[in-house]
């Protein structure tokens, strides 16, 4: 190969072009050499020549040519592969980053047109990437994706060594041999991959680490998870740990480092419970931002318990049953008085299959066993004692739920508001029972209730009429207290919530739901209405008319605020950096005030507006980008041993960067090979024949002459 010109190169092969098939050569050739054998045995005069003779027959029909072809060089491609990941901010990594990038750079630019040097960039673009941690050879495989193999020369990686999208090894395989890191997640980099490592190696950083977290927990119970404290330069000490749920402190959990340690964890509400864990920092370490967990539970109910006492068989008493009956996480005793005690009919005992109604065990023994106790249609008949219902007021106190579904009764001298009920229930009757026809309506303040608002066939905007069916009575009532949802006839109360101390309390001033239930003028959403009505007189968290709840989608921080006021207080935003934002609040469609910020980092976020608060967490809770920081070459040793490359620390100084032949050694102990491929393209294409028609003509000839006169001799 010689020069043919500047940035071009020239290559001389010979070619052959024959003009018969190669099969019918072949069999020329082999005839000429057996006549010219034979020739040779019998020592006939000549055979030389007449050999030279079919040479040059065999040479003039193999039509031999030179061929010239001139080349252009390619360039070889090298990638820096620059490390901007979360963890590469700590210490002096970000600064010795950039310096040894621009220190590669200029290496690489001392090679001229020979080498073409491409520099990526990885950050994480969003606070859910460091779910993944830092991921270098994905990245690096897509900006190589364009270019074949021959042409690339390496790759050199400036990162802290924390590489997460090497394989793990597989235990199953003989002798725990290591799947290829560069076989992994798209198939394999045919080249030397070599690794600057920035950091110190014996940087200090403690860590906290959650070994079981459960995923649900029993509401009113506690949940057990266990965590380390890793520390290896404090093995054997004693540290704190700080608890916080859902933003209360707990006491402070005293574990050694380096030994496993439990902690228990109240859930006190349904849904999620976030749990927060931090160690104080030590001296001397790296980065506070992987001594603090966050991890969630969800709190569930075992079972609800649910007591319905129906005073006496009606055509509704069958919704409610079947209301309570359809959820499977309902346990429902239903008890409805059918004789009560001043029923004499002179009926045998022996003959009566009824069963006596156990008031002691339900009202005094197992009261407070129940989460929700519902009256339908009751009213005073000498049943319960007035101590009972006294014990109805008490559980009410002490968190209890209690529905009052009154009926025509309410009304009379036997209602249970002239028992110690009454001072609890929200609604006092005047004596009075509307009978006509009516359709029920939300009142202003039910259209911003969760129990109420946006019930399907409801009033649309502030002046809609809803869609449903009529009910036909009503048991007119003063309100009390508490919080008129529902109204019918004349605007008179229908349905009143309230709270009493630690418990709830509804009363709805009807019993003709049911009509609803049996599609009457259209029906209406009665199962809708008493599934919320029941799930928030069991504080279901969903179901809270003043809450305050954020959460993370799509990398947007979406606030929402639930209340019964016409308007909602500014929300405080506290980032996990401990920076505060104040966002100003909205009314949406569905009556509540919302906003919206974008997440800008990964950590807990907390909110208040004075009067409520609430945490949410951002991206992962425990990252894989922050589990270790501290600076390593174990994963770019696999990733060298894998490929050819070499391993080089920051601070031990900047390796030499020479060109390697693809069958050499590709890194030494202070320098880096990337590989001369030598690859190029052709530009151009001459041929010159070398067995010209007439030089052979005339050649053969000679010989020919020649051959006739040896034989005239």
């Amino acid at each position: 190969m010689s020069g043919a010109g500047e940035g071009l190169l020239s290559g001389f092969a010979i070619a052959f072009d024959p003009l018969l098939p190669l099969w019918l050569l072949a069999g020329l050739a082999g005839l000429a050499a057996v006549t010219v054998l034979l020739a040779l045995i019998a020592r006939a005069p000549g055979a030389w020549l007449r050999a030279a003779a079919a040479a040059l027959i065999l040479l003039a029909l193999a039509n031999p040519a030179a061929v010239q072809e001139e080349r252009e060089p390619l360039k070889d491609v090298a990638v820096i592969v620059v490390d901007e990941s979360p963890s590469q901010r700590f210490g002096e990594r970000a600064a010795a980053t950039e310096a040894a990038t621009a220190e590669i750079e200029a290496a690489l630019a001392g090679f001229g047109d020979s080498l073409e040097t491409r520099v990526l960039r990885v950050a994480h673009d969003s606070v859910d990437d460091a779910a993944d941690g830092t991921r270098l050879l994905a990245p690096l495989r897509e900006v190589l994706a364009d270019t074949p193999a021959r042409r690339i020369a390496g790759a050199i990686l400036v990162t802290d060594g924390q590489l997460h999208d090497l394989p793990a090894l597989d235990e199953s395989a003989p002798e725990a041999e290591e799947t290829d890191p560069l076989m992994a997640n798209g198939g394999p980099i045919q080249a030397p991959i070599h690794t600057i490592v920035t950091g110190a190696r014996e940087e200090k950083d403690r860590r906290l680490v959650v070994l079981e977290s459960p995923g649900f927990g029993l509401v009113g119970e506690e949940s057990v998870l266990r965590l380390r404290v890793e520390d290896a330069t404090a093995e054997g000490e004693s540290t704190r740990v700080t608890v916080r749920v859902n933003g209360e402190f707990l006491r402070p959990a005293r574990v050694q480092i380096g030994a496993d340690a439990a902690v228990s964890i109240p859930i006190r509400r349904r849904g999620p419970t976030i749990v927060e864990l931090e160690t104080p920092v030590a001296d001397g370490e790296l980065t506070p931002l992987n001594n603090r967990a966050v991890l969630s539970i969800n709190g569930v109910r075992d079972r609800l318990r649910v007591l319905l006492v129906s005073g006496e068989p009606h055509p509704g008493e069958r919704t409610w049953r079947n209301l309570l009956k359809s959820d499977p996480s309902v346990d429902l005793v239903h008890f409805t008085i059918l004789r009560p005690p001043e029923k004499q009919d002179g009926t045998p005992i022996h003959e009566l299959s009824l069963i006596a109604f156990p008031t002691r065990q339900l009202f005094e023994v197992k009261l407070q066993d129940f989460d929700l106790v519902v009256f339908d249609r009751f009213r005073r008949r000498g049943v319960l004692p007035s101590l009972y219902l006294s014990n109805i007021v008490d559980y009410i106190d002490q968190g209890g739920a209690f529905l009052e579904a009154v009926g025509p009764s309410f009304a009379g001298p036997y209602s249970l508001f002239r028992t110690p009920l009454g001072r609890v229930l929200p609604g006092e009757p005047t004596g009075a029972v509307i009978t006509r026809g009516y359709r029920p309506d939300v009142t202003d303040i039910g259209k911003r209730h969760p129990v109420t608002a946006g019930l399907p066939g409801g009033p649309l905007g502030e002046a809609g009429e809803p869609r449903w069916g009529r009910w036909f009575r009503q048991i007119e009532v003063e309100p009390l207290s508490g919080q008129v949802l529902m109204e019918g006839v004349d605007d008179s109360p229908l349905l009143i919530l309230d709270r009493i101390n630690e418990g709830r309390v509804a009363q709805f001033m009807s019993d003709h739901i049911w009509l609803w239930a049996r599609g009457v003028e259209g029906g209406g959403p009665q199962r809708e209405l008493l599934r919320r009505l029941a799930h928030w007189l069991m504080k279901e968290p969903d179901l809270e008319e003043e809450d305050l709840r954020a959460e993370v989608q799509a990398g947007v921080l979406e606030v929402t605020r639930r209340t019964v006021a016409e308007q909602a207080a500014p929300v405080q935003v506290t980032d996990p950096l401990g920076e505060t934002v104040e966002l100003s609040l909205e009314r949406d469609r569905r009556g509540a005030f919302s906003a919206r910020l974008p997440v800008t980092e990964a950590g807990v976020y907390r909110l208040t507006d004075g009067e409520m608060d609430a945490i949410v967490a951002a991206g992962a809770l425990n990252p894989v980008e922050f589990a270790a920081v501290t600076a390593s070459d174990a994963a770019p040793q696999r990733l060298a041993e894998a490929s050819g490359g070499g391993v080089f620390w920051r601070a031990d100084g900047s390796p030499a960067i020479r060109r390697t032949q693809p069958d050499r050694v590709a890194s030494g102990s202070n320098w880096i090979g990337l590989r001369a491929n030598n690859d190029y393209v052709v530009t151009g294409l001459s041929t010159t024949s070398l067995a010209p028609p007439i030089l052979v003509l005339l050649a053969l000839l000679g010989v020919l002459a020649a051959v006739w006169r040896r034989e005239a001799d």
